[in-house]
């Protein structure tokens, strides 16, 4: 199956981690990175007295279940040392399962597509990088781009 994560770090080398985030997605076992957006710069959304993000997002493939995905994701950013004090303050690494090819999920613990990726323009534009015609595993999205205020964002 194939999976959508959305990357996002605004602590450190922001470059860095985004990269040493890829990276890690391909030492898990039954699963690699297919491709990846370019990197963007953009401000917080939510909480603003913070640094300016990086993100990017991932296409993965897995044998891996959605679940067990959303597991890996919260293990990397374990292994980043991620904590969380700030809701949307913050972080060394943030790791979303964005999108899961032909899944719908609403569990405690998970929901895919992710409830908010559509007001995000840091996920939104990596995404149609990925997918230049604005359609993700079915699912049209590029129209939400227009309902979108503020939230700069710039391609490094």
């Amino acid at each position: 199956m194939k999976y959508i994560i959305g990357i996002g770090t605004n602590i450190g080398d922001r470059k860095q981690n985004i990269d040493d985030a890829v990276s890690a997605f391909d030492l898990v076992p039954k699963t690699k990175v297919l491709r990846r957006s370019a990197n963007y710069e953009t401000e917080p959304v939510g909480y603003a007295d913070q640094q300016d993000f990086y993100n990017a997002c991932i296409e993965i493939e897995s044998e891996l279940e959605p679940n067990e995905i959303l597991g890996v994701c919260l293990g990397i950013e374990a292994g980043f040392g991620r904590v969380r004090e700030i809701k949307n303050g913050p972080r060394v690494i943030d790791l979303d399962l964005i999108l899961a090819e032909n899944e719908k999920i609403e569990t405690a613990n998970l929901t895919v597509p992710h409830p908010r990726y559509t007001e995000r323009r840091f996920v939104m534009i990596p995404l149609l990088e990925l997918f230049p015609d604005g359609t993700a595993y079915g699912i049209k999205f590029s129209h939400h781009l227009l309902g979108i205020k503020g939230q700069a964002i710039k391609e490094l």
